[in-house]
């Protein structure tokens, strides 16, 4: 079973991460799927997204979930019956969630180098601030943490570069801070990050207690 990593940030949330070796079929006898999980499968073009759809539902087993467990709302955001707060992503050969008992968010996403041209969508520079670290490494760090953050918002009209920002941060520290500031919701999260070897970035969301007075810069 290819766990590739689980993380257990603090007393109320863990983190499983799959790398995806097996084939098609293979995930396929691991996981059993209502229908409408059937029909969305069948509906993917792609077999990476296949493995990843299938590869986050065989990690939800290791929770004690399963596929009749997890839902969505009209937005896309997934849910879990008994009320815990879940975020989802795969990416290439990784799939990962994260669950906890408040709200959280997850990314993994491949360093690429293309993500210097699309910077000016989701980089405001009156409020993200970039250093003189690996440019391609940065900006992931930067996209996955407001993918992260976005995935806690129940609802649409969020936009990475207006309603989200993230504090400056350094790699050496794994760690910064962020927050979603759109109409009522106001949110302050604690953002953390790794490299992870393949080539891809690792970034997870955690809701601050206390936001206090929030403003995006």
């Amino acid at each position: 079973m290819p766990v590739y990593k689980t993380i257990r940030p603090n007393d109320l949330s863990v983190i499983h991460v799959w790398k995806i070796e097996e084939g098609l079929e293979d995930l396929r006898a691991q996981v059993k799927l209502k229908p409408e999980s059937r029909e969305r499968l069948e509906g993917m073009k792609s077999t990476l997204h296949q493995k990843g759809f299938l590869s986050v539902r065989r990690l939800l087993q290791l929770e004690g979930y399963n596929d009749q467990n997890l839902s969505y709302n009209g937005y896309g955001k997934p849910l879990l019956d008994d009320g815990k707060h879940i975020s989802i992503t795969h990416s290439f050969e990784f799939a990962a969630l994260i669950i906890s008992a408040n709200e959280v968010g997850i990314d993994v996403e491949k360093n690429r180098e293309k993500i210097i041209k699309i910077q000016h969508r989701f980089v405001n520079t009156d409020y993200d601030s970039l250093s003189e670290e690996d440019m391609v490494k940065q900006l992931t760090v930067i996209w996955g943490a407001k993918e992260a953050m976005y995935k806690t918002y129940p609802f649409g009209g969020l936009s990475f570069h207006d309603h989200i920002a993230i504090d400056p941060f350094l790699f050496k520290d794994q760690q910064s801070a962020g927050r979603i500031i759109f109409g009522e919701w106001k949110r302050q999260y604690d953002i953390h990050f790794e490299f992870l070897k393949e080539g891809f970035t690792l970034v997870y969301a955690l809701m601050h207690p206390d936001p206090g007075t929030l403003h995006l810069n």
